[in-house]
């Protein structure tokens, strides 16, 4: 796969996916984190002299183009942070109007397009509006992992129509880092996978059983598994239609898959419920995070690995009575990074707690795809990346 290193950029329209779907407080971004990654990206191109065409999606528009999910407030954000000028378009793929503004853009300048997704052959990869994208570009980068694991017309049916296509920076980084997770990681090999649904993660866990020395759980999906081993869970939440298969998990996974043997439980879902800290959860009490031993026990595997990898929570993270596991997770990595281990971070939860703890840039890498990080490590073929090939 060629990348943005490989290219020359000067005097070319150099059409970019981003991942600029960022979270909003009305009508202020309440995180640009996905903006500054981008800037070195959109950087590199301006000052090789190539005209930066930027296009993404931002959340999901019903009927069309709608204000409140206008790409207007990223942009705008995007000139405040780049040494470059930057101007924002509302004009439509596939109009005169657009040819127009591109061919205006100087060199070394950054054109922001309105959000893919007001378009609606964008998700269906329509192969018309594919066309009218590539024909803005001489050069197309994908940079937004994000998205690699959709088929949209952005991210896989644009790269039919352009001469040259390239990985960004990012997705690079992405590629080669969990590649390294599947293909050769150094031994010991830890997987730990968290959130509220085994059925979510199903895939996920049968392909790192079948790669790591060992998988820790938290989260939800705990309970799923100790109410299949017979264990109980009190009003605990739990997939009662997934015990089947969480047994089933556990009996094949040799030893290898490893549950809480502690909890915090709650009286109730609410930060300030009356707490415990038990082995055994009793009736109307549910467990809202690992406890103690628990964390011990996790972190005692994590900091002797070579390589891990940490996908979901391990608790109720958003209420801070319940953050402990979550923290004490993302802790153990830091301590395994600084004895020379591989350690990779994806999913919304697991990089909140991270980003919290400001240890972004203690671990080897911090994925920006929770979707799309999820389904790489099942072993599907994301469309986004195989598209470069």
């Amino acid at each position: 796969m060629k990348t943005l290193s490989d290219l020359d950029l000067h005097g070319q329209r150099v059409l970019v996916r981003v991942d600029f779907n960022v979270p909003m407080d009305g009508d202020v971004i309440a995180d640009d984190t996905r903006i500054r990654a981008a800037l070195a990206t959109v950087q590199t191109i301006a000052d090789a002299g190539g005209k930066a065409i930027l296009m993404s999606h931002f959340g999901r528009p019903k009927n069309g183009p709608d204000p409140k999910y206008s790409l207007r407030a990223a942009a705008d954000r995007l000139a405040e942070l780049i040494d470059a000028p930057v101007t924002f378009t509302t004009a439509a793929i596939g109009s005169d109007e657009l040819v127009a503004e591109v061919d205006a853009q100087p060199n070394g300048s950054v054109l922001v397009l309105e959000n893919t997704r007001f378009y609606p052959g964008e998700e269906q990869n329509d192969d018309a509006l594919a066309r009218q994208m590539a024909a803005l570009a001489d050069i197309y980068v994908n940079d937004a992992f994000g998205s690699a694991h959709r088929a949209h017309a952005s991210t896989e049916g644009v790269v039919k129509h352009v001469k040259v296509a390239a990985l960004g920076p990012l997705m690079e980084k992405e590629v080669r880092s969990l590649s390294a997770l599947l293909d050769s990681p150094e031994r010991p090999f830890v997987g730990i996978v968290g959130g509220a649904k085994v059925s979510d993660k199903i895939g996920v866990i049968e392909n790192l059983l079948a790669r790591c020395d060992a998988v820790l759980i938290g989260g939800a999906m705990a309970y799923t598994f100790l109410k299949a081993l017979g264990h109980n869970v009190g009003a605990s939440k739990v997939e009662d239609d997934k015990l089947d298969v969480a047994k089933a998990l556990y009996d094949g996974a040799g030893g290898k898959l490893k549950l809480p043997v502690d909890h915090v439980v709650a009286d109730r879902f609410a930060e300030d419920a009356a707490t415990q800290i038990v082995d055994e959860i009793p009736e109307g009490w549910m467990a809202l995070d690992i406890g103690p031993k628990t964390v011990d026990a996790y972190r005692e595997i994590v900091v002797d690995a070579k390589t891990v990898v940490w996908n979901g929570p391990m608790g109720v993270f958003e209420m801070k009575p319940f953050a402990r596991g979550t923290m004490a997770v993302a802790e153990a990595l830091v301590d395994a990074t600084k004895s020379g281990a591989m350690t990779v971070v994806g999913g919304g939860d697991s990089v909140a707690a991270v980003a919290e703890g400001g240890y972004e840039d203690a671990l080897t890498h911090v994925s920006t795809g929770g979707g799309a990080m999820l389904e790489f490590l099942e072993g599907k073929t994301l469309p986004g990346v195989a598209a470069l090939l």
